[in-house]
């Protein structure tokens, strides 16, 4: 099993040498290095799998922008208290996996053998320390059953038949409808570049519930 090694660099980043574009070095780092086997996850209620697609643009000087962009499959457990998102490339390598419980939230990295780990207060302030820009993690369990998160306040946008648009923390949710058996739901998460941080565009098409 993998033995964790945890880190934080200076400034509060993660000292993984995880540097802009960040999760380009870390994929390239896990298809040299080898992927480590994760450790299990805990107890679940439910579970999702399905694609992914990812866009993150940068807003430069002037009007030039920086654009990245990757694809891959992803898998969300939730448990009573808790959740986990692996994100896996096409060929099936662990990318990174985000736990989050009551106490803490958690980014394990598989690198050469070893599962390096940083921890924040919340998934998605940790994913802004790390990967240096922002994802809902917390909030997917409501939003990919095609609905705002109970207990913070949203606004229901127009949306096109079959569709449903909200907005929540500063997030834009368009969730697609099943259109029939052999169509997954899928779900369109964007949010606009501020305060630094880019841009962000994230698409999930899901296989369905596997539990």
């Amino acid at each position: 099993m993998a033995r964790p090694v945890t880190g934080r660099g200076s400034g509060g980043r993660f000292g993984l040498q995880l540097l802009a574009p960040r999760l380009a070095l870390l994929l390239a780092a896990v298809i040299i290095g080898g992927c480590a086997n994760l450790p299990p996850t805990a107890s679940i209620e439910r579970s999702y799998s399905g694609r992914f697609s990812l866009a993150v643009t940068q807003s430069e000087t002037g009007s030039q922008t920086q654009r990245s962009a990757w694809t891959g499959r992803f898998a969300l457990a939730v448990g009573p208290q808790s959740l986990t998102l692996d994100l896996v490339t096409p060929l099936g390598a662990t990318i990174a996996r985000f736990e989050t419980d009551p106490r803490e939230a958690r980014l394990l990295v598989p690198s050469n053998g070893h599962t390096r780990i940083a921890r924040g207060a919340d998934a998605q302030a940790l994913a802004e320390q790390v990967l240096g820009w922002s994802l809902p993690i917390e909030r997917m369990p409501d939003w990919i059953e095609g609905r705002p998160s109970s207990g913070r306040p949203f606004l229901m946008l127009a949306a096109d038949e079959g569709s449903e648009r909200f907005e929540q923390d500063g997030w834009s949710v368009t969730v697609q409808r099943v259109v029939d058996s052999k169509t997954g739901r899928y779900l369109q998460i964007e949010r606009a570049g501020r305060d630094g941080l880019p841009s962000v565009a994230l698409r999930v098409v899901l296989d369905g519930p596997t539990s």
